[in-house]
């Protein structure tokens, strides 16, 4: 049986879809899970084996180089003798500094590399191995910073989904409950940014429609204010910090506002909800705000830079979506037709004939 290992690590946005590439994978292949130390909270222990090879975070202080070069050598190290060990055959990194040194001890042991990318911007570290790249999977052909001649390697799959998304049912509703529910999403690595500006825009927002929130909270120690202040609305909401089964409550959600990482907005859309993506300003190579602008350009959700944010303005948008639903429906359609090829089969068979294939 043909041996895969996935390196993951970081975020959730890489967790998730390593942990999605292993459920694909382990019906016909022995699959193997490596993550860091930062990642492996985001792992549910129980479901998926793993071990954590740890990367040292790379950083722009030149006093700590020499450190990180002698750690990183250690993971390349330990990444080697660990493909060694376990006969590996097929590589799938899901990008990140910390699935570096497997790509590195990929290369030396001629182990065949796959790299995965999601966003719309090709990611630091899939594009330093590149050339050593049998294949570069992904959701789009239109992915920026990858250069022409590469460009055959694009291994073009719907976005990946968690197997039990495909089991819930999805928001087909026609009409708007009296309550309109939104929910806010900051991603694992969670959106300070949201914590005030959100409260500012339900409490004008409340003045005029009947809202129903559930919001992510970055900041535990602004949540009894949040409480406080929403009881003196009378506002009804529910308020969490970061949940990995967050799609289990989609079907009952009329709105989000997010940030753009390619897993959240990829379940939004397969969902049908219509999403306001205020993408994160300072992520790598402004991926955020191009994952979204891709979906935008597509008539698949609203966008609004970060600094472009007022809550006067979102709210006025917000209450004329309520009134007038003929582009809140639209968005809803545009949707269906968007993710109606995204089946858990139809994906399978793609990943497991690119691993037979090659």
């Amino acid at each position: 049986m043909k041996k895969i290992l996935i390196s993951t690590g970081g975020s959730g946005g890489h967790i998730i879809p390593a942990t999605t590439l292993f459920d694909h994978y382990i019906e016909n292949f022995e699959i193997f899970l490596v993550s860091d130390k930062r990642g492996a909270k985001y792992i549910d222990q129980n479901k998926y084996p793993f071990e954590i090879i740890d990367t040292p975070k790379i950083s722009n202080n030149i006093f700590k180089i020499p450190l990180i070069l002698i750690f990183f050598l250690i993971s390349i190290f330990k990444s080697y003798f660990y493909l060694r060990k376990k006969n590996i055959q097929y590589l799938i990194s899901t990008g990140g500094y910390m699935s570096l040194p497997f790509c590195v001890a990929a290369k030396l042991l001629n182990v065949k590399i796959f790299l995965f990318e999601p966003n719309m911007v090709l990611g630091r570290s899939n594009k330093i191995f590149l050339s050593s790249a049998k294949k570069i999977i992904c959701y789009s052909k239109q992915i920026k910073s990858l250069p022409n001649k590469y460009k055959h390697k694009i291994f073009l799959i719907n976005p990946l989904l968690r197997r039990d998304l495909y089991i819930l049912d999805k928001s087909i509703k026609n009409e708007i409950d009296r309550s309109f529910k939104i929910l806010i999403i900051g991603g694992s690595q969670g959106a300070k940014f949201f914590d005030e500006k959100i409260k500012k825009l339900i409490i004008n927002l409340s003045k005029e429609n009947k809202i129903y929130l559930i919001q992510q909270i970055f900041d535990e120690n602004k949540k009894l204010e949040l409480i406080k202040q929403y009881n003196e609305i009378n506002l009804k909401y529910e308020l969490f910090s970061y949940n990995n089964e967050l799609y289990k409550i989609f079907n009952n959600v009329d709105f989000s506002i997010t940030r753009a990482g390619a897993s959240t907005i990829s379940e939004l859309i397969f969902y049908n909800i219509p999403f306001l993506a205020v993408p994160f300003p300072h992520a790598k190579d402004n991926h955020q705000f191009y994952n979204a602008k891709y979906y935008f350009d597509k008539d698949l959700c609203w966008l609004v830079n970060q600094d472009e944010f007022k809550t006067e303005k979102i709210a006025s948008f917000l209450t004329n979506l309520i009134n007038n639903k003929k582009e809140y429906f639209l968005k809803k359609q545009n949707m269906e037709k968007f993710s109606y090829q995204n089946t858990w089969n139809n994906i399978n068979q793609k990943l497991t004939g690119l691993i037979n294939e090659n």
